[in-house]
């Protein structure tokens, strides 16, 4: 569920540009309407996620550039041997601005827009570091590439091989981390049709990889940490999703430390209502799952947070329940401010996971907030 922030930038950034080429860390944001962008009438030409298909791996670990929107996210909660925990979310958004490229000679054309976000929750030193970074897909600045795998902006990357190698680096603070799945793909939705709104092709294709094994380094300046944990990938691909009543969503995915997962979105209406096509998956330890219908649990708020920077109010504890699993579940930020302040704010980061007899880790997306 991050198309919203795929949209908003992509519309920043082509109205920057699609010549130019940028990286730098941000701590502004833009004005607008996250809603409105979503609803534009500008997909013409572009394929729409409006029925099942047949999902083939590695193929869809790659690049669908017949649909306008796609991102590769990943986020994970890691630890050293001395316990030091870090939580992280590195994300690569492709977005189109014209179906096909222009027929022109300079080879700095592009119809690709490719962009970034990067953060690290350094939850022993209570801090929160995040940047962004973007391309225009040419010239080797960008792009994704088959056998094997491989989608970067620059030197931040994701390759996929018999592992996947996930690379982001700034002066500050760096990532150097390999994966490996210990379960299969999640198809979520309808055989991985995630219908977000009324009217055909208003969803996206979307799968996650829920359970990844991962080991690798954290940088902050001089420091380096060794680390182990659990990472989880969200893929989607669509063209048009959101209606004009949806303002934003509610995001969480959990890993129990009984080797179950659950993944949950709830989307906000103006009226402060939730949409009936809120939805999840809950997969279990054998890697087998389900769908889980918008009546199928309930998500309340516990506390609020408000930002100091950006003067938003977003939600900071949650109670979560799911009566067919007998679950409920309570989420806790490991900090306050995971808010990211680049050209939209948006917060995410890593929470604990608390329940009878069960505990667990995951992460937290919010959008529209104000």
């Amino acid at each position: 569920m991050k198309v919203l922030l795929t949209v908003v930038v992509a519309l920043f950034l082509c109205l920057f540009s699609i010549y130019s080429s940028t990286s730098f860390s941000a701590q502004t944001q833009t004005t607008g309407s996250v809603g409105d962008a979503l609803s534009s009438d500008s997909t013409r030409g572009f394929l729409r996620a409006d029925k099942p298909r047949i999902f083939t791996f590695p193929k869809d670990e790659g690049a669908h550039p017949k649909y306008q929107t796609e991102w590769w996210y990943y986020t994970g909660n890691l630890v050293t041997k001395k316990n030091r925990r870090f939580g992280f979310q590195f994300t690569i958004f492709r977005r189109a601005i014209l179906p096909q490229k222009q027929q022109r000679k300079s080879p700095w054309v592009s119809n690709q827009i490719y962009f970034a976000h990067f953060a690290v929750s350094d939850i022993s030193g209570k801090r929160f570091l995040h940047s962004e970074r973007f391309s225009r897909g040419a010239m080797g600045l960008a792009g994704t590439q088959k056998n094997p795998t491989k989608i970067w902006i620059e030197n931040w990357f994701i390759e996929n091989s018999k592992q996947t190698h996930v690379v982001a680096r700034t002066k500050e603070y760096s990532i150097d981390l390999k994966m490996t799945s210990l379960k299969e793909p999640v198809l979520n939705g309808k055989k991985g049709l995630s219908q977000k709104s009324s009217g055909k092709g208003n969803a996206s294709y979307y799968y996650s990889v829920t359970r990844l094994q991962t080991q690798g380094a954290i940088t902050l300046g001089n420091e380096k940490y060794e680390v182990t944990g659990l990472s989880w990938l969200d893929r989607e691909w669509s063209t048009s999703v959101l209606g004009k009543e949806q303002i934003g969503w509610d995001w969480f995915s959990i890993q129990l430390n009984d080797s179950r997962e659950i993944m949950l979105y709830q989307l906000r209406l103006k009226d402060n209502k939730i949409d009936p096509h809120s939805s999840g998956t809950f997969i279990f330890a054998d890697g087998k799952y389900q769908p889980l219908k918008h009546g199928d649990f309930s998500i309340t708020v516990l506390d609020h947070w408000l930002s100091p920077k950006s003067n938003i109010r977003y939600p900071a504890r949650w109670k979560i329940e799911i009566p067919k699993y007998n679950l409920n579940l309570e989420i806790k930020p490991y900090l306050a401010n995971q808010e990211l302040l680049l050209n939209f704010a948006y917060w995410e980061g890593a929470v604990s996971v608390k329940g009878k007899g069960i505990s667990g880790n995951g992460y937290v997306e919010m959008t529209g907030y104000d």
